[in-house]
């Protein structure tokens, strides 16, 4: 009986001893790799450059006042469209008290003055009308006094224009209206009843009652680094692509090309500038962020593989073709343009080759 279970003890340590070797002998084994296959494409291949920047409109003007005073009231709001010679805003003059005054003296001065020549005129018609003195001796007189009420009238205007900013005769008070010079949307009213506003002159630009612009014309304004720009040219294709409006495309041409760079974060940037053509029905916000594909080159309905498929070796190119199942060898291509992903065949291989991509490597079970 224990020779039974000693042999049979040695039967199962030899078995598993040798399941065990056979399983590390099995495992030790590689299995075979293959690789899958692609084949040249016909499609689009378009050399770009980007850049980024912002829409606006192509002609936006800044109202201001002709006046300084304060805001009485405004007619507008923003996002309204308006016409020119609309009423935007009414300011209420506030007077410097300086030249307030200088102007009511000139009006009592021309008044004394007025006063003295009308007496001097009907001083001396008496005389021409007793023959004491001759009409000629009147006519100085006459001069003097149409010119003294010619100074009392100008004086009088000027004091009507410091307090009230609009001369006699002329009904409205012109100066204190602030009209639309354009034809246009408001897209910005930055101030409000009551602030306090600076009218634009020689020495100051003005405080902005708004601003209107024409959102029927748009402009791509953007910055391109230097090491882009000797790509460009006016006249180029852009296709503009808004953050805002995902989905759309809007197609455009470039206008302008900045002389001069700025450098910006260590690099230096040259602005662009490309009128776009809006697409009907789809509204352009003005200050809407943007990107800019530039097309450097294109080639449309070309031979085409993906880049990651060839082989570099020196100046000449390859890919790796398959001559029979899972048997490859290297052939000679010649490349045209390349987009970064996709890459033009120009000879070498036709649309039926079959080529091994080498990112697809798998074992067979």
């Amino acid at each position: 009986m224990k020779a039974f279970f000693r042999v049979l003890f040695l039967t199962v340590i030899l078995g598993g001893f040798g399941y065990t070797m056979y399983y590390l002998y099995a495992k030790s084994q590689e299995k075979p790799i293959e690789f899958n296959t692609v084949q040249p494409f016909t499609t689009n291949i378009i050399k770009k450059t980007v850049a980024t920047g912002t829409i606006t409109p192509q002609k936006e003007v800044a109202i201001k006042p002709r006046v300084s005073g304060i805001v009485e009231a405004i007619y507008v709001e923003e996002g309204q469209m308006v016409k020119k010679g609309d009423a935007i805003a009414k300011v209420k003059i506030i007077p410097d008290m300086l030249n307030l005054s200088n102007a009511e003296n000139r009006v009592q001065v021309a008044k004394l003055a007025l006063d003295d020549a009308q007496m001097s005129y009907e001083r001396q018609k008496k005389l021409v009308d007793q023959k004491v003195v001759g009409s000629a001796e009147l006519q100085p007189l006459e001069t003097a006094l149409s010119n003294a009420r010619q100074e009392l009238l100008a004086a009088e205007n000027n004091l009507q224009l410091i307090k009230e900013g609009a001369l006699k005769g002329q009904g409205s008070a012109s100066n204190t209206l602030i009209r639309s010079t354009a034809n246009g949307m408001v897209l910005e009213v930055p101030v409000k009843e009551g602030n306090s506003v600076i009218e634009s002159n020689t020495f100051n630009e003005g405080t902005t009652i708004a601003s209107i612009a024409n959102m029927g014309k748009m402009l791509f304004e953007g910055k391109l680094d230097e090491s882009e720009v000797g790509k460009i040219r006016e006249g180029m294709d852009l296709l503009i692509t808004i953050g805002a409006l995902e989905g759309y495309t809007f197609d455009a041409k470039l206008e302008h090309i900045s002389p001069k760079g700025v450098e910006e974060n260590g690099a230096v940037q040259f602005k662009i500038k490309a009128p776009v053509q809006l697409q009907e029905g789809i509204f352009v916000r003005s200050g809407y962020s943007a990107n800019a594909d530039i097309v450097l080159k294109r080639r449309d309905s070309v031979l085409a593989i993906k880049e990651a498929l060839l082989i570099f070796e020196g100046p000449k190119t390859f890919v790796e073709v398959e001559t029979s199942p899972q048997v490859f060898e290297k052939k000679e291509v010649g490349v045209g343009l390349s987009d970064g992903i996709n890459i033009e065949i120009l000879e070498g291989i036709d649309k039926d080759t079959k080529i091994k991509d080498p990112n697809s490597a798998h074992a067979v079970e």
